[in-house]
């Protein structure tokens, strides 16, 4: 919606005083019979409900402006502030009332209209609104789009549709107006109408890279992967230099069985600076679930994360070490990791997974060392406490591990599995301190979790 763009009337309101006013209220003219005194009470008036109105005393503006009214009703500015005051009040119905006083006075004043019009957007007043936006359009092109979408609003989808085509022809396509019309197809279901539209600015404009990508995007939607093959790869004949389409070929590339093809597309994407980081990331996801099926290629998919930059290579590194897990290479998965860690030191899952690679690769200084570290920066992580006691009792530190783990019972919320895993390393610290009824109290109680889940 247009904003309106005077500041208090231009000294207090007299801009948008119509000139006919002018010749019945002069607040300039020397006050010197019983009209001059009405003159000097309105004038009086006026600038007191615009000075109550600056310090949000809704209400006794309200009141100044009726008095005002009152000596001279035929000013169309008292009305409108007096709309916007009520409406201030949420006394919508006599907001109402006033600001279409203040249009009925004045039809041709823009910033009558354009309140009245945000009064009934504020309302959900749809078809008022849309009406009043009607006669809005002949003032800016804004409004139009404004009318576009409260066709949309009001399911009149055609209308809204034929608005848009003109405002594109008329300006060029713009983001918000694309966003208005692919509610549009999504609500009639129109994905016929939607290709055609892109195919046709394709066609008018086979120079624009984005037109490109949002009809691969659309064929792709469209479960059409032929079209959306060959409009990527007419993208990449007429921009060679494109980054993006790459986001689309690399994946057409696996499926077509191309491999070698794909390897190119998906190092395009994880060196390009144009590609944000979590596209970046899926993509590597991608070829990581594809090496996992041809590990001939793991080669490649090392090179890749060597490729990212700096500030993407964190999440590059950390799917590698996924990649090493799912293959049981602990080793190479902690590498990974740790490295990882060093690039987002705040990464809680990257550095669960460091400490637990710790355990399974019985490193229990450093799962204790790390675990104590975490715990300063996540008091209330259980799974924390519960690696720092494993780490204590193999490390033969059975009254460490009994601090660790009865303080972390106390945050474990319904997770029987862990509540189990806590109860056997409690057994096993008891254990080491020769306390062997506690050690089967808990023990008993571990298995009776294992037995109910």
């Amino acid at each position: 919606m247009k904003q309106n763009i005077y500041i208090l009337f231009f000294l207090f309101g007299m801009l948008l005083l119509p000139q006919g006013n002018y010749a019945q209220v002069d607040f300039n003219k020397t006050p010197d019979d019983d009209l001059g005194e009405n003159e000097d009470k309105f004038q009086e008036l006026f600038y007191e409900a615009l000075k109550q109105k600056g310090i949000e005393n809704y209400d006794r503006a309200a009141e100044a402006l009726q008095k005002a009214i009152a000596i001279d009703n035929t000013v169309p500015v008292l009305y409108f502030e007096l709309g916007k005051s009520y409406n201030k009040l949420k006394n919508f119905g006599s907001a109402e009332d006033a600001l279409k006083k203040a249009v009925d006075k004045d039809p041709d004043n823009e910033w009558f209209l354009d309140e009245l019009y945000g009064f009934y957007v504020s309302q959900n007043e749809h078809d008022k609104a849309l009406k009043t936006v009607k006669q809005l359009v002949r003032f800016h092109p804004d409004y139009k789009e404004d009318l576009a979408s409260l066709y949309v609003k009001t399911k009149k989808y055609d209308d809204a549709l034929e608005i848009l085509d003109a405002l594109d022809a008329d300006f060029g396509v713009s983001v918000s107006r694309d966003i208005l019309r692919n509610r549009i197809y999504e609500a009639t279901g129109r994905k016929k109408d939607q290709i055609k539209n892109l195919e046709t600015r394709v066609e008018n404009n086979p120079e624009k890279e984005s037109n490109y990508l949002a009809l691969i995007f659309r064929y792709s939607e469209n479960n059409d992967k032929e079209k959306a093959f060959e409009t990527a790869k007419e993208l990449l004949r007429i921009n060679p230099n494109s980054q993006l389409v790459h986001l689309a070929l690399y994946k057409f590339y696996l499926d077509d069985n191309n491999a070698e093809m794909a390897i190119e597309s998906m190092k395009t994407v994880v060196k390009s600076t144009a590609i944000k980081p979590e596209a970046k990331v899926k993509v590597l996801k991608d070829f990581v679930n594809f090496v996992k099926e041809n590990p001939e290629y793991e080669s490649d998919l090392i090179e890749a994360t060597t490729l990212v930059s700096d500030t993407d290579n964190s999440k590059s590194v950390e799917e590698l070490g996924q990649y090493y897990l799912a293959k049981n290479d602990k080793v190479k998965a902690l590498e990974n990791f740790e490295e990882a860690l060093k690039l987002e030191p705040n990464n809680f899952k990257v550095l669960q997974n460091v400490m637990l690679l710790y355990l399974d690769l019985k490193k229990y200084g450093l799962a204790k060392e790390k675990s104590n570290e975490a715990l300063e920066i996540y008091p209330s992580q259980p799974v924390i406490y519960l690696i720092n006691g494993v780490a204590s009792n193999a490390l033969n530190k059975p009254k460490e591990a009994l601090d660790a783990l009865e303080t972390g019972l106390d945050y474990i919320i319904d997770d029987p599995k862990m509540e189990a895993d806590f109860y056997n390393q409690l057994s096993k610290a008891y254990t080491l301190l020769n306390n062997t009824d506690k050690a089967k109290t808990f023990s008993d109680k571990a298995k009776q979790l294992q037995s109910q889940n």
